[in-house]
């Protein structure tokens, strides 16, 4: 039942509800206008004389017209990168152009069937009325070709498509998913020819075709023009400075490129030709702006890091920080835009990473301290890190980061620390902690002042308390109660803890404080 009332909140929530009902809207007066054209339109009533499914064929298949125009829209990054700088970022949330991508999707399933279906119906029906060579048509004119080519394609890619399929092999996901290309070229030319024709009776028999491709076709245009930018942009001179391999599989790669400008908290696509020419993979990035370098965190977790870690000579013992001696050519595509490279709009920012879900905020948090140590304005106040980790082996990735964060903050209470420990410890490890946490001020795990905590954190406990402490004027000494305090909240983890995390940053909303759900999405 919580779920359910979880999904419906969610759901109802202004913005989405706004974009249900334009979204079920129009596609439900696309469906009208194709069914009642078909209908009414006297040059096809031999066509309509079917029956039912051929009104429902049309309707169906200009939904997939407009679906198809807008498919590609959501994965055009740059575009998305720069719309994100405008006042319809306000407006339009384009950080869930992945979510918008999938409902696209889910569309296009859903009236593909029905337009299929109602087409098998009008092929049985057209052939047993003797009106044309209805089953010549559906399987040698251009329209039934392409139809059936689309269906094999859809089949293809939606079921690898499947969460479960893409964490288990992620190269089978990315490569089914350029069938996109066949797919796309097909539904261009899915009307061409003479398959549909004016009733005889009306006068000389003339070829009336659907000219819906010549819209659907724009999202194709935008689409081929980002990625040519995107294919020039990522052949500009990339070079591998340093590699650093960290526990619990992580690597740290450093690399320079001149042309490449980003803002922290952004992420940006890595292509290695030696480990595969095809494959693009998105990554954080963990340095700032100010750094004389650029880096990301990648986690062996499949087979394309893996491979990686190999060419890198990772897995071969040696010291913490070297350059092999053979580096491999890397392509770097990017940077694009991310939810976390907002947190300066927001008095307080609640930063939550899980495990290698910190890379967003290592960046933010590397930002936030050039940004005091060379005085550049901020409306930042304060910020509360936490960084929930399975094993102690994690906690080196940043250890050193945080500890200079930590000893150089200009301002005292600004950045704190709130780290979480999930798995069970050794016996022999409980013992080193018991004996080393009495005789040092520092956390015998992390060796920063701020205390380990062991299991999750209650966020519902920890809302509660900081709207109890900025109310009574002690989280943010000098501040007007009068005016709003924006608290955004930004995660970057698995998802069942985002969608929890979510509902306790809904209840903590009140008409002075302000909380917002942030999510880093790929």
């Amino acid at each position: 039942m919580a779920e359910i009332a979880s999904f419906f909140e969610r759901e109802l929530a202004p913005k989405r509800l706004l974009f249900w009902i334009f979204w079920l809207g129009s596609h439900a007066g696309l469906f009208a206008y194709g069914f009642i054209k078909q209908r009414d339109d006297p040059e096809l009533s031999n066509l309509t004389a079917i029956g039912l499914s051929v009104t429902m064929s049309r309707g169906a298949g200009l939904c997939l017209a407009y679906d198809g125009a807008l498919i590609l829209l959501p994965v055009c990054r740059n575009i998305i990168r720069y719309l994100r700088l405008t006042f319809l970022n306000r407006l339009i949330p384009f950080d869930e152009n992945i979510w918008f991508h999938r409902q696209v999707a889910y569309s296009m399933l859903l009236f593909t069937l029905i337009h299929t279906f109602s087409h098998y119906i009008n092929f049985v029906r057209a052939e047993e009325l003797k009106i044309k060579e209805a089953w010549a048509i559906h399987y040698l004119a251009p329209g039934g070709q392409t139809g059936h080519i689309m269906l094999l394609i859809m089949a293809l890619m939606y079921t690898s498509a499947h969460r479960s399929i893409r964490q288990q092999s992620f190269e089978t996901f990315w490569y089914t998913h350029h069938l996109a290309f066949i797919f796309m070229m097909c539904l261009y030319t899915h009307a061409v020819g003479c398959f549909v024709r004016t009733n005889i009776q009306l006068g000389p028999q003339r070829c009336k075709g659907y000219f819906s491709w010549e819209y659907t076709i724009w999202g194709g245009v935008i689409y081929f023009f980002e990625r040519v930018l995107r294919e020039v942009r990522s052949r500009q001179p990339t070079q591998i400075t340093k590699v650093i391999n960290h526990p619990s599989k992580a690597i740290e790669i450093h690399f320079s490129k001149p042309s490449f400008k980003y803002k922290a908290g952004q992420y940006l696509f890595l292509n290695v030709p030696k480990v595969s020419k095809l494959q693009w993979h998105p990554f954080t990035i963990t340095s700032a702006p100010d750094d004389p370098y650029v880096s990301v965190h990648i986690r062996q977790v499949g087979d394309f890091t893996n491979e990686l870690a190999e060419v890198l000579g990772c897995n071969i013992p040696t010291e913490k920080g070297y350059i092999p001696k053979e580096l491999p050519l890397l392509r770097i595509d990017g940077p694009f835009g991310a939810p976390a490279e907002d947190v300066f709009n927001n008095e307080i920012a609640i930063l939550v990473g899980c495990g290698i879900g910190v890379t967003p905020f290592a960046s933010i948090l590397k930002n936030i301290w050039y940004q005091h140590k060379n005085s550049r304005p901020s409306k930042l106040r304060r910020v509360e890190f936490f960084w929930i980790c399975r094993d102690t082996g994690s906690f080196e990735w940043f250890q050193s980061l945080l500890k200079t964060l930590e000893a150089t903050q200009l301002e005292e209470g600004f950045l704190k620390f709130h780290i979480y420990l999930t798995s069970k410890l050794r016996e022999s490890t409980i013992q080193n902690i018991v004996i080393n946490d009495v005789s040092s001020s520092y956390d015998p795990l992390t060796d920063l002042e701020s205390r380990t905590h062991y299991g999750r954190p209650n966020f519902g406990d920890v809302f509660l308390r900081l709207k109890r402490a900025i109310e009574s004027g002690r989280y943010l000494p000098g501040t007007d109660r009068n005016l709003k305090t924006n608290v955004g909240v930004y995660y970057c983890g698995p998802s069942t803890l985002a969608k929890s995390l979510k509902v306790e940053v809904n209840k903590a909303n009140s008409e002075g404080i302000k909380f917002s759900f942030h999510k880093e999405h790929f």
